[in-house]
């Protein structure tokens, strides 16, 4: 009914695409740089190989077992386990955080798509970083301009999605995705000749374990869990589209390679640019991306081009996440038999530019709040899914398939029959996945409210 992928690379790349986005960008190069760099590293790469890959397993796992949207593959793995439909709450959850971050998501990909033609027009050209911080503050307060680029954002989106598993979803992994990588390695090429690239890899990789906190270590383990896009359905609709043949764990570790590799690789281009400029400070998130690099690149050789083509990067990563998105609840409205895919994709996108519409319009609520670019909508947004709806759907996910389904089925989606890991991964994914993700739960929440 949905298509399947035209190959095992075509899942790889579109679900790679699916977990880089802008936290790969903006967040993650950070984190690294100012909690021990090197030793931060290495606690997120356990992080990764006993939180993100096992539930990443898990949920693609239930995704190709059951061939249908998350809704009704939950359904369909609880009745082969005898239980209730009630497991079915994971997959309209999932739905849900999916609609519910791409109205904000959408809103910060337009700010990256006015910026490709901002920097292209010279206007960061000599700037400071007063200037820069002026430049995107008045951009914030221009509504008519933020609702243009959320808008064909929304339609670029939409587009992808209506096209179908092949000819759209896919099609676009296959050439988004390489695109990407070409682009991160030109803007790696031009930080090594251009930027201060000992200062950037120092930053990011020199050992540094007495700035790695508890607190490193939460936001290591954090960042492990979101950057593979757990939880929220994404994945086990992707997963549903899955070639039947090809070994499911190496596919799902591939992924988790290719998302880390990128963020690194990311870093690597983006802190040498920061270091070149004389007096600024390495940053992250909105200050980074439309501050900090703007000023770096306009006072570089050709950065110009190179800003611009920075600004297509972003909007890239941020596109190949959105598609993903949507793609569950359109499944399941495909499903009930009473939507076209261009119906269903079309409502849901609607649905979703209401909420950035919102998040655009509710702006002024805490506008006295310090370093405020988020809105009441789009801060409550950002915690309803990050810090509650994805951690649970990711704890669920790993309980059911850990506890819940027939051993047998599980070997047998993972060709695992009397292998040796099997047992290991069962072991992770029952007890050290669910445990390390709850404590995520429980930070996020106590951060939120402390």
């Amino acid at each position: 009914m949905h298509g399947v992928w035209s190959s095992r690379w075509t899942f790889i790349l579109a679900a790679t695409g699916s977990a880089v986005g802008l936290g790969n960008i903006w967040k993650f190069p950070y984190i690294t740089g100012e909690n021990g760099g090197g030793a931060f590293v290495l606690v997120y790469l356990v992080c990764i190989a006993l939180v993100g890959i096992p539930i990443m397993m898990a949920e693609v796992l239930i995704g190709r077992r059951a061939r249908m949207s998350p809704i009704n593959a939950m359904k369909y793995a609880a009745d082969e386990a005898a239980l209730p439909h009630a497991w079915a709450a994971i997959g309209w959850m999932g739905v849900l955080a999916g609609l519910m971050i791409i109205s904000f998501y959408s809103v910060v990909a337009g700010w990256a798509i006015q910026y490709i033609f901002t920097a292209a027009s010279g206007t960061f050209t000599g700037i400071t970083g007063e200037s820069a911080g002026g430049v995107f503050a008045n951009f914030l307060q221009s509504k008519g301009t933020l609702l243009l680029w959320h808008s064909l954002f929304m339609v670029m989106t939409l587009g992808v999605v209506a096209a179908g598993v092949t000819r759209g979803l896919g099609a676009v992994a296959r050439v988004l995705m390489p695109v990407l990588f070409v682009m991160l390695a030109l803007l790696l090429v031009y930080a090594v000749i251009k930027g201060n690239f000992s200062a950037g890899f120092a930053f990011l990789f020199d050992f540094k374990f007495d700035k790695l906190t508890w607190s490193g270590v939460l936001k290591a383990l954090g960042h492990a869990f979101f950057t593979l896009s757990l939880g929220m359905g994404a994945i086990m609709a992707y997963g549903a589209y899955m070639p039947a043949q090809g070994s499911l764990a190496k596919t799902v570790i591939t992924v988790g390679v290719l998302d880390t590799v990128v963020a690194l690789v990311a870093g690597l281009a983006i802190f040498p640019i920061v270091f070149a400029a004389p007096g600024l400070e390495p940053s992250a998130g909105p200050g980074l991306m439309f501050i900090s690099l703007p000023v770096a690149f306009g006072g570089m050789p050709f950065g110009v081009l190179f800003g611009a083509l920075f600004f297509v990067l972003v909007t890239i990563a941020a596109w190949s996440s959105a598609v993903s998105l949507i793609e569950p609840g359109v499944a399941w409205l495909i499903e009930s038999g009473k939507f076209s895919r261009a119906t269903a994709t079309s409502l849901l996108s609607g649905v979703a530019w209401l909420g950035g519409v919102a998040c655009i319009y509710s702006n002024n609520w805490l506008e006295d709040k310090p370093g405020g670019v988020f809105s009441f909508v789009f801060e409550s947004l950002d915690f309803l899914t990050s810090q509650v709806m994805l951690p649970l759907g990711g704890l669920l996910i790993a309980l059911f398939v850990g506890w819940f389904m027939r051993r047998a089925i599980v070997q047998s989606e993972l060709d695992a029959e009397e292998h040796p890991l099997f047992d290991i991964w069962l072991f992770v994914v029952r007890w050290l996945s669910p445990l390390l993700v709850i404590i995520v739960l429980i930070a996020g929440l106590v951060e939120k409210f402390q």
